[in-house]
């Protein structure tokens, strides 16, 4: 299939599991780059309700070891946890895209939170339009208090939308199942 149109690349886009990116990592220009096609998605009322939180090596170390402590301290499953924190672990570079609602303002939390997630997938949309990969993930970490104060100093209602994990596929995914659009198409004609 020919993946050089727009359509074409989106018909064709995916995911790289974290535990199969690795190095080189988009150095800071392209990252500029990549989170300024990311930015720009749909935004009723102009909020830029989302902020971009550039996690380099060290900082993502801090984030394996807050999901182990909090996580355990909390009485989370040993084996979910481990997964969890092992998405940390094999990152090679993380954007954390961060939920900053303008709550003064009269549009819906949903509409802003939606622009936040639209920002995480355009996010990894432009890294394998870069030729890297990338892969977004949450878990409990994304809205759980404790760890969204120790690990960025967030209060509710900011949140996590997403831990956007970036870098280079050392190999490709195994297909996965897309869904069925006749199961989920539905048209209406009056």
């Amino acid at each position: 299939m020919d993946t050089t149109t727009p359509l074409a690349f989106l018909l064709n886009r995916h995911s790289v599991p974290v535990r199969m990116l690795g190095a080189p990592i988009p150095d800071d220009a392209m990252l500029r780059a990549l989170l300024t096609a990311a930015a720009r998605v749909p935004d009723h009322g102009k909020i830029v309700p989302f902020r971009f939180h550039i996690l380099r090596k060290p900082a993502i170390d801090r984030m394996a070891r807050l999901t182990r402590a909090i996580g355990t301290a909390q009485g989370r499953d040993p084996d979910k946890l481990a997964k969890q924190a092992a998405s940390f672990d094999d990152a090679p570079l993380t954007v954390a895209v961060i939920f900053t609602p303008d709550t003064d303002r009269p549009i819906p939390l949903i509409e802003q939170e939606q622009t936040a997630a639209l920002a995480c997938l355009s996010l990894v949309n432009a890294a394998q339009a870069a030729g890297f990969a990338g892969h977004w993930l949450t878990g409990w970490m994304a809205r759980d208090p404790d760890f969204l104060t120790q690990a960025f100093g967030l209060n509710a209602p900011q949140a996590v939308t997403g831990f956007v994990h970036l870098g280079t596929p050392r190999q490709e995914p195994p297909p996965r199942p897309r869904p069925d659009l006749e199961t989920i198409l539905t048209w209406v004609e009056t």
